[in-house]
């Protein structure tokens, strides 16, 4: 086995950890603190050629790997979660499902859109009723001659306030036991498509999480992505992708918290020397290095699998539930570091474990992980 990137993939992670260290990391926490989108990040990652990195070149992407789409995904994360999950998002969530399913006009149509960034990219699954049962869909798409009918509503939906367009599941057919659900392209511009962008989140505050609410909303049947019936299984398959950019948000998120816990535990005078002398705090250092660098190899591994079309279903959900773990206990231990430091926002850690909860529910629940990986292995 080979553990170097390629000479590619060390450029792009160059590239991107200078980017996010000079223009991503240095507004982070005001951006917290205001809750402002970084539309102008976005603008600038357009320019570098990073917002279509994995999709053909012939839409106006740069033709690059899994790997290398984690790799951007981390070091964003690093910097400022709320830039990761956006980036994040718009790949797996907003341009796969279109490259994935998606015919030739419509990749021709909406793919430069993400490319470019002109669009950000957003998926529509999640409904107040449908979270981890999203098989329990209840917005509907009615035929009405050449269009359909849609009327529904989804929540926590990430950069539907930035998107022109977003794809999302629908029951287009049910016989009263069992719905058929189909995937459709609903250009957010469409009458009676309202984004509601208003939600108190815990963290990651400045990404955008919205509702979007559907009110008899007009599309032509041209826009329904992929085979009808098979939106659920489309879905599915798109969320393993995007688990593996969930398992980077939080490497990346946890390496942040360990670089602020070791600098800080070197720093910290205690008893006339730094605590981090003290076996206590080593032992909790190591333990963060340890698990960041397992972390880090489950993500590529499922990423590898990912661009060698090989199966890897199991892997993105034992990376995501992994790697969104340990980022969990990694940003708790690196605030009881700090002390009473950690609990203030000027020190970052505070941000870093608030920004991290999400990643345990997000994209499936680690008990929806489990249950996938149970699958796998054959229970």
């Amino acid at each position: 086995m080979n553990f170097d990137l390629t000479a590619e993939q060390n450029m792009i992670q160059k590239t991107i950890r200078e980017f996010s260290e000079e223009e991503v990391a240095k507004g982070a926490l005001e951006r917290d603190r205001s809750k402002t989108f970084p539309k102008e990040i976005f603008q600038k990652l357009a320019d570098l050629g990073m917002m279509g990195l994995p999709f053909p070149e012939e839409y106006g992407g740069a033709g690059a790997d899994t790997i290398s789409f984690a790799i951007v995904v981390e070091e964003l994360s690093k910097a400022c979660a709320s830039t990761g999950i956006t980036y994040s998002a718009h790949i797996s969530l907003g341009g796969a499902p279109i490259h994935l399913f998606g015919t030739k006009k419509q990749k021709e149509e909406y793919l430069p859109l993400i490319c470019s960034g002109q669009s950000l990219g957003a998926f529509g699954l999640t409904e107040p009723n449908a979270g981890s049962d999203a098989s329990g869909t209840k917005t509907k798409a009615i035929e009405q001659g050449d269009s359909f009918i849609i009327n529904g509503n989804k929540c926590f939906i990430t950069n539907a306030s930035y998107a022109e367009f977003v794809a999302l599941t629908a029951v287009t057919n049910s016989d009263g036991k069992k719905s058929e659900i189909s995937a459709i392209i609903v250009p957010t511009n469409s009458k009676g498509f309202t984004v509601i962008d208003n939600y108190e989140k815990m963290g990651l505050h400045a990404s955008n999480t919205t509702e979007l609410v559907l009110e008899n909303v007009q599309v032509p049947k041209e826009n329904l992505l992929g085979e009808r019936g098979q939106g659920f299984k489309q879905f599915l398959q798109t969320l393993d992708g995007g688990r593996i950019g969930i398992g980077a948000m939080a490497v990346g998120i946890a390496q942040a918290a360990y670089e602020k816990a070791l600098a800080y535990a070197k720093g910290r005078k205690q008893f006339g020397k730094s605590i981090s002398s003290f076996q206590a705090i080593q032992f909790k250092l190591a333990d963060m290095a340890m698990k960041i660098e397992l972390a880090r190899n489950m993500v590529y591994k499922a990423a590898w699998l990912k661009d060698q079309k090989r199966p890897f279903t199991k892997e993105a959900s034992i990376c995501k539930l992994y790697a969104s773990e340990i980022c969990m206990e990694i940003t708790s231990q690196a605030v009881q570091i700090h002390g009473g430091n950690g609990y203030m926002q000027d020190y970052h850690v505070e941000r870093y474990m608030r920004d991290a909860k999400l990643l345990e529910i997000g994209e499936g629940t680690s008990e929806v992980q489990r249950m996938v990986i149970a699958k796998q292995i054959g229970c």
